[in-house]
């Protein structure tokens, strides 16, 4: 994605099902756990730089011990800043007592972040400061051990007020509100309710406090406290607990719009938020590593069961696209042909805007994370022109020389490296015209390898704002002296925010939305602007549930092809001698290769959830009234 558009939040959780000593023995550490919880970490990487947090619990520690430990970075590289202050604590520890170096049970009572459960998390903020305070694991901590409870999770909620507001209502008083202090409090005051009515029963039947502490974990109802704590909740969500005493949770909300995985052996539990990465750090198949299902929850108790139950009735399952189109990472199978397949889908637009001359084109794309969507594009084109060569040796069969069939078997398609990123280059000057001149040399051209009667085709994965296609892009691909420049996205047009964890909360920061704007202005429209704004300001205070996307009306006078051409004006360079074309894939044909995603709201404006409509509206009001403010 050319655009500066961020990640999603990645959580990894970890439950080793047999003593320390065990991993020691097979494995040759009792660090077994972190050393593994670092590399699910790192392999999420890609989906936030903002922000990383680790917490492990010690399982049947002595009162006075400490068994909960966290740590967490907002450094520039905070995934090794969390394991490198890790290391650094063990490491001065070990050093005090070299002796210890085999004495599994010692490292246990006496190291920090050694423990049985693990949770980490790393973060991209789509809402707030990047504070420390911001980074998961959040940590509610309670001198019974079963009430502390650590939270973190890939989610956004839609109605963050209304559940502050319903907390307040149970007579707390939360010190921010933001969606991960309120949900982790909701599910704190439904533990402290479960946990208060167990203590009275053990207490009924002649048990004292610590007596009672053990029925109590074995007791504790994980599935009948989350079902309590998330009426209500609307949102994406995959979200992951761990509780004192040592059971732990994984939810996930009843669309599925955020994704979960999870494998279980007779050593650990683990889950992420991708796949592939569990099949690497446990070299384990695609096979044995499970999907999540929508509204339900792997609930892990301390004991060592484990067990999948329904929190919240699943509705139609709208997992979001954008994981297949750009933030998962294409190493898992499924993804990978996905996007190969986004790629050829495109060809037949693509052919149509080159006029059927592959002979003069050449293939390319932008950034890397468009590779595999490069290469399905190429293979539809290499089908493409073998089609052709066939059928043009049959036609001439007879006349054919040996030198003319040489000629129609020589041609190929053009594929090269265009354009390549200097990830040293920093735009360090704040004024405008200096800045924009430093963000034009972002990216480095290849010269030579592109002719005046020359189409140039670059994919991309998605055009969100298109900021970096005007500034940037579009004016070095002009360099190159082409006779035109398609530039082709393997997303349809992004017409709507999402409210669900990728930062798109301005309807104006949308390309598809200003040339729609602009079009309507254009041919007289504009009372759709304003009936569109009377009919958002009508169902303002309306329930959730009675709410209709009014925002839709706006791109209904315009074919698909009549925004991309009004997008490609709007992003054209005055100074741009090529031709350029912007193409975009149709929704339906993201369906078809995407065919488990099917959450497509960024393009439909159909959401998965009743507070994605008063979102979409809200973010139109603030449009239309001139306010730069987020819409959740």
């Amino acid at each position: 994605m050319s655009d500066t558009l961020k990640h999603e939040c990645g959580i990894a959780l970890l439950r080793l099902k047999k003593p320390l000593s065990f991993y020691k023995e097979k494995y040759g550490s009792a660090f077994y756990g972190i050393q593994k919880m670092y590399l699910l970490m790192e392999k999420q990487h890609n989906r936030g730089q903002d922000g990383a947090g680790f917490a492990s619990i010690k399982f049947d520690m002595k009162p006075g011990e400490r068994y909960i430990s966290r740590v967490r970075s907002n450094a520039a590289q905070p995934i090794q800043d969390v394991f490198s202050q890790i290391n650094t604590r063990i490491n001065a520890e070990m050093s005090l007592h070299p002796e210890r170096t085999d004495d599994v049970r010692w490292q246990k009572n006496n190291l920090p972040y050694i423990g049985e459960l693990f949770l980490g998390h790393v973060r991209y903020g789509t809402f707030g400061k990047n504070s420390i305070e911001s980074v998961h694991p959040f940590l509610r901590q309670n001198n019974w051990m079963h009430r502390n409870l650590i939270v973190a999770g890939n989610f956004n909620m839609t109605n963050v007020t209304e559940l502050f507001e319903s907390l307040v209502e149970l007579g707390q008083h939360p010190k921010e509100l933001a969606d991960t202090v309120t949900v982790m409090e909701k599910i704190g005051h439904f533990l402290d309710d479960a946990v208060t009515d167990l203590y009275q029963e053990c207490k009924q039947n002649g048990l004292s406090k610590r007596e009672a502490s053990p029925v109590i974990a074995e007791k504790l109802d994980i599935t009948r406290i989350l079902k309590r704590a998330s009426k209500g909740w609307d949102g994406g969500y995959a979200m992951a607990g761990l509780f004192g005493h040592g059971d732990a949770f994984v939810f996930r909300d009843p669309a599925g719009i955020r994704p979960a995985y999870f494998y279980e052996d007779d050593e650990i539990v683990v889950v992420a938020s991708e796949r592939p990465v569990i099949q690497t750090v446990f070299n384990v198949s695609f096979e044995s590593v499970q999907e999540l299902a929508p509204g339900y929850a792997l609930i892990i108790k301390k004991f060592g069961q484990t067990s999948v139950s329904e929190i919240i009735t699943p509705v139609v399952k709208k997992a979001c696209s954008f994981e297949r189109i750009y933030f998962s990472r294409g190493s898992d199978a499924e993804i990978y042909s996905e996007r190969k397949e986004l790629g050829k889908l495109l060809f037949p637009k693509v052919l149509e805007a080159i006029e059927n001359d592959t002979e003069n084109a050449v293939f390319s794309y932008i950034p890397n994370t468009a590779e595999v969507s490069f290469f399905g594009m190429v293979e539809a084109a290499h089908e493409y022109l073998n089609q052709h060569k066939n059928d043009e040796i049959l036609q001439r069969r007879k006349t054919l020389t040996k030198e003319q069939l040489h000629e129609i078997l020589s041609r190929k398609i053009r594929t090269e490296k265009i354009a390549i990123k200097d990830a040293k280059l920093r735009t360090f000057i704040t004024e405008d015209s200096s800045r924009d001149d430093l963000v034009a040399h972002v990216y480095d051209v290849t010269y030579g390898v592109v002719k005046p009667t020359d189409h140039l085709v670059i994919i991309d994965d998605s055009i969100v704002r298109g900021t970096t296609l005007k500034q940037s892009i579009l004016k070095m691909l002009d360099r190159l002296n082409p006779k035109t420049i398609v530039v082709v996205s393997s997303a349809p047009q992004i017409r709507f925010p999402d409210c669900y964890g990728i930062d798109m909360a301005k309807l104006e920061g949308l390309i598809a939305f200003t040339a729609a704007v602009a079009l309507l202005k254009e041919r007289g429209l504009t009372h759709i602007i304003d009936e569109v704004y009377a009919r958002c300001k009508e169902q303002e205070n309306r329930k959730d549930d009675q709410i209709i996307n009014a925002v839709n009306a706006i791109y209904e006078p315009f074919t698909d092809e009549e925004i991309s051409a009004k997008i490609a004006e709007l992003l054209t360079p005055a100074d741009i001698q090529a031709k350029v074309y912007i193409i975009f894939q149709s929704v339906s044909n993201l369906h078809q290769a995407c065919p488990k995603n099917l959450g497509d709201w960024y393009f439909t404006g159909d959401y998965p959830t009743p507070g994605g409509n008063r979102v979409v509206n809200r973010a139109f009001m603030n449009y239309y009234e001139g306010k730069d403010a987020r819409a959740y």
